[in-house]
């Protein structure tokens, strides 16, 4: 079958949107049409080789669709089934797993390496993260989708794959954010929005977002933010200010640069936790000293997916929706058609917050 994607034809390229050939779902595998996919900075870091994967390749991670047909065996879905694509589907059986660590899973990324569908000139590709999103259509193992909340529409619950599981699981599983403490957000893009939202909904007392844009205020403080700090040398002094010079309980990285994980760093109290979500390439070198690790006390810790278990989160996020306290749809800044998304990845790459959404 022809449908038409955004592929990725070698790290560094730029996106063409082409058809290319997809197989009738296999053995475990179910074939989805898609409703929405999200346009993430992760695929942005896909697509320069910030993080690895075979190429070419269709890119996007977070969406949401329909199952149209299932293949041999799947018995969890069927067609007509609305479902989330999930696409850091866990293995059950790994280390990892086995410590209820399923946001670590050893495999579950073994599946990029997968040839899921072709070209029209029959050249191999690969699915980005597991589950190829920036397509009308996609094919993917049957572990990749999780059944969509009720009364939540499609095209808003492809947030949910990825933007609001990292963020929410940043503030309420990696750094545990408890009623009354302060949290600074760093970076107000699609996650830091999302966690905005999650410390508002977690009981913080004071929420500081900040970032480089002042443009970027209106939407911080409609997600939750109190205060907004436009980002500079001066941000972890600023913010010390507006906590009576104790600096906040929390902090959240959402960007993956050193400049701004030393921010949030120094912008934390003393005994305070640093949580770094964003994803930074491997030159980005954050230093330490001996002494300050020790005077502070602070807990630095990263953050995979939120520290997420999909399956158990988002039935809990969907109950946020649905009660009013999380809004899906403030986190969308443009809603795009596919040939729409080179464009966006620009809208990335010159700071722009939010996040755009394919619509089918």
């Amino acid at each position: 079958m022809t449908v038409r994607a955004a592929v990725l034809p070698a790290i560094g390229a730029p996106l063409e949107i082409t058809d290319i050939e997809l197989p009738d779902p296999g053995p475990g595998r179910i074939r989805v049409r898609l409703a929405a996919a999200g346009v993430c900075h992760s695929d942005l870091s896909l697509s320069n080789g910030t993080m690895r994967v075979p190429v070419p390749a269709v890119l996007g991670h977070e969406g949401a669709g329909t199952v149209v047909a299932v293949g041999e065996g799947v018995t969890q879905v069927a067609p007509g089934d609305a479902v989330v694509l999930n696409w850091a589907p866990s293995c059950g059986s790994c280390h990892a797993c086995s410590l209820g660590e399923v946001w670590l899973c050893a495999d579950a990324l073994k599946g990029v390496g997968d040839v899921y569908a072709r070209t029209a000139d029959g050249t191999d590709l690969h699915p980005g993260l597991n589950v190829a999103a920036f397509a009308e259509e996609t094919v993917v193992p049957v572990g990749c989708a999780l059944p969509a909340p009720a009364g939540i529409p499609l095209t808003d619950a492809a947030l949910l794959g990825c933007a609001v599981l990292t963020g929410y699981g940043a503030v309420h599983h990696s750094a545990q954010v408890r009623e009354g403490e302060t949290v600074a957000v760093f970076g107000v893009g699609g996650v830091g929005l999302a966690a905005l939202q999650a410390a508002r909904i977690a009981g913080a007392s004071r929420i500081i977002a900040v970032d480089v844009s002042p443009a970027k205020e209106e939407l911080a403080r409609a997600a939750g933010a109190n205060d907004y700090v436009v980002a500079s040398t001066d941000t972890p002094r600023e913010i010390r200010a507006l906590t009576g010079k104790q600096g906040v309980d929390v902090a959240v990285e959402c960007v993956g640069r050193a400049v701004t994980i030393r921010a949030a760093w120094e912008s934390t109290r003393r005994g305070g936790r640093t949580t770094v979500v964003g994803i930074g390439g491997k030159e980005e070198q954050v230093t330490f000293n001996a002494l300050e690790i020790f005077h502070w006390g602070r807990t630095l810790s990263g953050c995979v997916y939120g520290n997420t278990d999909p399956a158990r989160d988002l039935p809990v996020l969907a109950e946020h929706v649905r009660a009013g306290r999380l809004d899906l749809s403030s986190l969308v800044t443009e809603r795009i058609a596919l040939d729409g998304i080179p464009a966006a990845f620009e809208n990335m790459l010159a700071g722009k917050g939010g996040r755009a959404l394919v619509t089918f």
